[in-house]
């Protein structure tokens, strides 16, 4: 029941990230659960893990990476597509 929760809170995080951000992130809810985890991942790396906790999740600085992590990749996929 962890694991599913951890799914949940992770694509909302990525969901809130490309809401914040106004951009889609790539492959829908499966991109949305991806870049929450890296957000997390990048955020506790960075910030550490302070804040609210929900399922592992230090929500805030997840947050701010998956921010960050939206944006590096939706210039990464702009570029590819101005190239091809």
């Amino acid at each position: 029941m962890s694991f599913l929760w951890s799914l949940i809170i992770g694509g909302i995080i990525g969901w809130l990230a490309g809401m914040i951000i106004g951009r889609d992130v790539p492959f829908g809810v499966v991109g949305n659960i991806i870049a929450g985890f890296v957000g997390a991942w990048l955020g506790s790396l960075v910030l550490g893990s302070w804040g609210p906790v929900i399922s592992n999740f230090a929500i805030i600085p997840a947050l701010i990476g998956a921010i960050v992590f939206v944006f590096i990749l939706s210039m990464i996929l702009r570029g590819t597509r101005r190239a091809s």
